[in-house]
């Protein structure tokens, strides 16, 4: 859903948060993730992981920043574009910061 849309007293489907259409939805299910309340307190950068090893190949670095603003928004930020946290995953991962 686009960010400027999410209603967040209404958090029922994985395409009602900010950045998820039905294709993203189904990287959440293949990680056995159906609803937004699983994802409270999850790393975006291993959720990026898992959905590598799941799926067999690298997907592209922007499925980490939509699991970035998907994480934001759980944690209780604003709804913000996914493009948004490019910059701060370039710097995560040029800083070596993230979980192996």
């Amino acid at each position: 859903m686009h960010p400027s849309k999410v209603d967040r007293n209404r958090l029922v489907r994985l395409t009602d948060l900010p950045n998820v259409g039905m294709a993203f939805a189904g990287n959440f299910r293949l990680l056995g993730i159906t609803e937004p309340q699983q994802l409270k307190g999850r790393c975006p950068f291993e959720l990026y992981r898992d959905l590598c090893m799941k799926t067999g190949k690298s997907q592209d670095p922007c499925v980490i920043d939509v699991f970035m603003s998907v994480a934001s928004f759980i944690e209780g930020n604003d709804a913000e574009p996914w493009w948004n946290f490019t910059e701060e995953r370039k710097r995560m991962l040029g800083a070596g910061r993230v979980p192996k």
